[in-house]
């Protein structure tokens, strides 16, 4: 993994650009399954989101907004889709309302922007049993709900600096509601949402689809917050021939 002082992220592939932006309890592995089907024809950049460490003053929408276009001009990247998960998602609409002529196409899965819940007022409890029954809430393949899982999320909530950014970065998601200005993104738009999601349910892919002028929005059944980790061929077999079709002049 590529890293200076002041960026880690995941550069493989060649192709076109696709900027991958993971949400608030996610990590640089949580796509590497579409990464290893579609690195032969697509570039995949994965920015490691500063949510934990940043600056308190930036823990919040803005701060995330000002560090992507920082590291979008450290890579030098002119033009690119964006691919993001809840608050990934939310940051990648961020973004595409700020520097619309950068972003070729859109691919929000389980996006805030419109509505989330939270995963509740008790968070961040740090009751490892209590943890393991919100995470396994959060997905609706509860599979993947290892123990080292449960570890991953237990050491962010047990760091108080840690578990204040995230409440921080929450609440300004809650307050950066786009419904006023989710119509004016026009770049071609995938919704990849599952039907068990309980953070930003099957309503809120369904509002997406409504407002955006160019979207299109595929369900992934018995699957909830995180499609690209519960049923990563489900995910990858709506994004690939979204991608294809987007670049179809290019590859």
């Amino acid at each position: 993994m590529p890293a200076n002082d002041n960026y880690k992220y995941i550069d493989r592939g060649q192709g076109p650009v696709i900027l991958v932006l993971h949400g608030l309890f996610g990590s640089l592995g949580n796509f590497e399954s579409l990464i290893q089907l579609a690195s032969d024809k697509y570039r995949f950049i994965m920015p490691y989101l500063p949510l934990y460490d940043c600056e308190l003053k930036s823990a919040n929408l803005e701060g995330m907004l000002n560090f992507l276009k920082q590291f979008i001009s450290f890579m030098d990247l002119k033009e690119f889709s964006i691919l993001g998960n809840s608050f990934g998602g939310h940051l990648a609409l961020m973004y595409a309302l700020h520097e619309p002529q950068k972003v070729k196409s859109l691919i929000l899965t389980a996006s805030s922007g419109l509505f989330e819940s939270s995963l509740g007022n008790e968070y961040p409890k740090r009751d490892r049993d209590f943890l393991r029954n919100k995470i396994l809430e959060t997905f609706g393949n509860k599979s993947i709900v290892t123990e080292e899982l449960v570890s991953e999320v237990e050491m962010i909530v047990h760091s108080k600096s840690s578990a204040i950014r995230i409440i921080k970065l929450a609440k300004s998601a809650t307050r950066q509601n786009l419904m006023n200005l989710i119509h004016t993104v026009l770049q071609p738009t995938l919704l990849i949402w599952g039907k068990d999601d309980i953070i930003t349910p099957p309503f809120v892919g369904e509002k997406f689809l409504q407002l955006m002028p160019n979207a299109e929005l595929v369900w992934i059944d018995h699957c909830g917050h995180a499609p690209m980790m519960e049923y990563p061929k489900e995910f990858a077999d709506a994004a690939l021939p979204f991608l294809d079709k987007v670049y179809k002049a290019k590859i």
